[in-house]
């Protein structure tokens, strides 16, 4: 028998790496994560036009613009607004974080408006339903893998 095998400890696997693919770029950049914070981007300008309603809306919702200094990872950094200059500012968005405690109760409050809206959809359905011809109405979903058929 041919001994034509190299020991296993002599191979590994950063002698057998593959070379990694091209990918496409981000167009916004992830920040890096800070323990108990959650980041967002918000709408400063729409082709050129400042957006101050929504701006000052994120803001009372409790928003906090990031400070470029904060996060030097993302370069990409552009002056489109003298008011946001000191901020991260890219492509009319500006990066933001809020405590997640305040995305969380977000998150809830949205998902009871969903909900309510769910239940009252159901409920007038049901009214409309009639034992000799009876509504259908599942709420469940189904995920599947290959080709379907």
């Amino acid at each position: 028998m041919a001994q034509n095998r190299i020991d296993r400890e002599q191979t590994t696997r950063e002698k057998t790496v593959r070379k990694r693919g091209w990918q496409r770029p981000e167009v916004l950049p992830s920040p890096d994560p800070e323990p108990g914070y959650d980041f967002k981007w918000v709408r400063v300008s729409t082709q050129g036009t400042v957006d101050a309603t929504n701006v000052s809306s994120k803001l009372r919702e409790g928003w906090e613009p990031v400070k470029a200094d904060d996060h030097p990872e993302i370069t990409m950094v552009t002056v489109e607004n003298e008011r946001f200059k000191d901020n991260v500012v890219i492509g009319g968005l500006m990066l933001c974080k809020a405590p997640q405690e305040l995305s969380e109760e977000r998150n809830n409050y949205y998902e009871q408006q969903t909900d309510a809206q769910i239940t009252s959809v159901d409920n007038s359905l049901m009214r409309e339903n009639d034992p000799r011809m009876p509504l259908f109405n599942e709420r469940k979903t189904k995920v599947t893998f290959g080709k379907g058929s």
